[in-house]
C-alpha cells in the first residue's frame, strides 16, 4: 500500500465484550473518525483495514467499533496499536491552515535566520498547542501562536519564529 497513512490516536484499552476499541485521540476535537469510513490498525509490524461500524465520544475518548473485531478476544490484540486514516480521508482545510502532523519535521528559525531546531512532536495542551523542537544541545517548547509563529512555509519546509526574550533558555 502507498497511500500515506495519518495516525489519530492509539487504541489503550477495549470497552466491553462486543470488540469495541478506546481510542485516545491525538485531536481530541476532531471528528474525522465520526466521518471516516475505513481506518487502519497498526501495530506489532501489522498493518490491518477495517471498516467503522459504530463511534462515538466517551470520557475524553473515542470508542470504536470496527466489522471484522466481533469480541474481547479480537479486541485485545490491536491494544496499544495505532489507528490511523488514509491521507485523502481528512477532510480539506481552509487557506492558511494545516493539520498538526504536517509540521512535525520542519526546520524552526528565527526571524534573523538563526537555526533553533527541527519540530519533533507536538503536544496538546489545555493553553493551547506547543511545538517540541529538537535543538542541537536541548529541546525547546515553543507556543504555536500568531504572536511567536511568523510564518509556517511548507515549500521551504520551515517554521519562522520571532521568538520572545529567554523563551529559547528555558
Amino acid at each position: 500500500m502507498s497511500e500515506r497513512l495519518v495516525a489519530l490516536g492509539q487504541i489503550v484499552t477495549t470497552h466491553g465484550i462486543a470488540g469495541w476499541l478506546k481510542v485516545n485521540c491525538y485531536n481530541s476535537d476532531s471528528t474525522v473518525l465520526s466521518s471516516a469510513r475505513q481506518v487502519y490498525l497498526e501495530g506489532q509490524g501489522i498493518r490491518s483495514a477495517h471498516e467503522i461500524e459504530e463511534s462515538k465520544p466517551y470520557k475524553g475518548h473515542f470508542l470504536v467499533k470496527l466489522r471484522g473485531i466481533d469480541g474481547i478476544a479480537d479486541a485485545r490484540r490491536w491494544v496499544g496499536s495505532v489507528l490511523c486514516v488514509a491521507e485523502d480521508a481528512l477532510p480539506a482545510l481552509k487557506a492558511g491552515e494545516y493539520y498538526q502532523y504536517q509540521a512535525i519535521g520542519l526546520e524552526v528559525v528565527d526571524v534573523h535566520g538563526e537555526r533553533i531546531g527541527v519540530v519533533s512532536q507536538i503536544l496538546s495542551t489545555p493553553g493551547g498547542e506547543l511545538y517540541v523542537v529538537q535543538g542541537p544541545t536541548k529541546e525547546h517548547f515553543i507556543p504555536a501562536v500568531r504572536e511567536i509563529v511568523e510564518k509556517v512555509d511548507f515549500s521551504a519546509g520551515r517554521i519562522i519564529i520571532n521568538s520572545p526574550e529567554g523563551l529559547l533558555d528555558l
